[in-house]
């Protein structure tokens, strides 16, 4: 009887050893958060991509999960802390507001998990690396663009949200420039906020073309600010006549760009931002040291070089190939 159980024992052992291991490699693989400002717009929607992409080519799983809007901070406060107490591998983050989300990130630390900052920057260094797109240079970059195609020298900067330091560091990079490059230059308005919401940003954008008849050109740092303020300039009627700069593109901004509505957009890389998010935490964790600031590149795209390869590129994205829609 003895001899028979051990002989048992031995062949369970064999058969375990020799079976197939599926739902143990999967359960073994690596478990990264990802975790974006919103969930709803065009730019996430290519981060994602890139970050499944990431994660399929590396072998290391994904839970990607954020706040509907933009400015629902506690939500996402509420995400971060919901993955610490499930004990991820590594978070991937992009703050919806540099300071708010600087306590849980810590909280991330202290709990071993170690934190991947993406997009936008945080008030604290808590974090193994910061992979983003140079704001403040793409901020820049629209200033040249404005001073080169406009007229007169009224300006309006319609900002995105209070908090946001990926475009508050725009707003700076194109008030600092666009006053180097134009002294006489009158910057009408620089304090009204159009926020994440198209909606939002159309009311504030309506106001601002009714409160001042003279406006040569405006200056828009995020998508839905850009798209709300091409709707108002379609409304009034004024779409061709001011000279308007954006940043990020969706169909609705391309579209104003091919009419000659839209004047020039920086174009970030969201795809490779979200695919170098998701490798830094996976190559930090394999004990490969990583870049404490990793630049995802911005360009400008104008009417004359959308054609060209690159802007299309980054303007048509595999977002179909990584994401089922």
């Amino acid at each position: 009887m003895k001899k028979s159980c051990a002989l048992f024992l031995a062949l369970a052992v064999v058969l375990v050893g020799c079976g197939p291991r599926n739902g143990e490699n999967e359960a073994e693989k690596l478990r990264i958060a990802v975790i974006p400002k919103s969930t709803n717009n065009v730019f996430w929607k290519n981060v994602h991509a890139g970050a499944v992409k990431a994660a399929t080519e590396l072998d290391v799983s994904i839970d990607w999960q954020g706040p509907a809007k933009e400015t629902d901070r506690q939500q996402q406060v509420s995400t971060v802390q919901n993955f610490i107490s499930r004990k991820m591998d590594a978070i991937v983050l992009a703050p919806s507001d540099s300071r708010s989300m600087v306590r849980v990130v810590r909280d991330a630390g202290k709990a071993g998990i170690p934190v991947v900052i993406f997009d936008s920057g945080l008030d604290s260094n808590d974090y193994i690396s910061f992979v983003a797109t140079d704001n403040y240079r793409g901020g820049q970059l629209c200033a040249e663009k404005l001073a080169e195609v406009i007229d007169g020298n009224k300006v309006v900067v319609l900002r995105h949200s209070e908090g946001s330091a990926s475009t508050m560091k725009r707003e700076k990079g194109f008030l600092d420039r666009i006053q180097e490059l134009m002294p006489d230059i009158e910057l009408v308005s620089t304090n009204q906020y159009g926020g994440a919401s198209v909606e939002k940003g159309l009311q504030v954008a309506q106001n601002l073309l009714n409160r001042f008849s003279e406006i040569d050109g405006i200056f828009c740092p995020s998508e839905p600010t850009a798209q709300a303020m091409l709707r108002a300039l379609q409304i009034s009627g004024k779409s061709k006549q001011i000279k308007f700069i954006g940043f990020d593109a969706n169909g609705d901004l391309i579209d104003g760009l091919e009419q000659g509505e839209i004047h020039g957009l920086a174009l970030q890389d969201p795809f490779n931002m979200g695919y170098l998010a998701v490798k830094t935490a996976v190559d930090h964790l394999k004990g490969q040291s990583v870049e404490e600031r990793i630049d995802t590149g911005v360009n400008m795209i104008t009417p004359d070089n959308m054609n060209q390869p690159r802007m299309q590129e980054l303007l048509k994205p595999p977002v179909k190939e990584w994401l089922d829609e």
